[in-house]
């Protein structure tokens, strides 16, 4: 069963996150928790926001990313502009990715050759001096 209220410590330490970046969501108008006092009071909807938004997070989406995508949810109409949104972005960010997996090997085969060609230079002059 699913709490109806969270205090910033109990989402921070469900998410391994900082109270900051809570309060950083709660800046920028991510999430609206009630306020007693000095407490804030999250709610299931702030929860599941906060996890949204980190999960896009981790597939490397920004946080201006997450929250159109997040915000286009509209159950009434079964959520296919999130979905077909979310999937765009996952593609986008997939072409982007295996672009820069390959920049990044064709950059080790030049490391590789540049230490290969140094490696025979020393080798040869170790042998001239023999």
């Amino acid at each position: 069963m699913t709490k109806a209220t969270y205090s910033i410590s109990e989402l921070a330490n469900e998410f391994g996150v900082s109270n900051r970046t809570i309060r950083y969501y709660e800046e920028k108008g991510l999430v609206q928790p009630r306020r007693v006092g000095q407490k804030r009071i999250y709610s299931a909807a702030d929860r599941v926001r906060i996890k949204l938004i980190l999960r896009g997070k981790r597939i490397g989406m920004t946080l201006k990313e997450s929250v159109e995508i997040i915000d286009l949810y509209d159950p009434e109409h079964n959520n296919e502009e999130q979905l077909h949104s979310l999937i765009n972005s996952v593609r986008d960010k997939r072409r982007r990715l295996l672009q820069q997996q390959q920049d990044i090997n064709d950059m080790l085969r030049g490391l590789d050759e540049v230490e290969s060609l140094c490696q025979q230079a020393l080798s040869s002059q170790h042998l001239s001096r023999s």
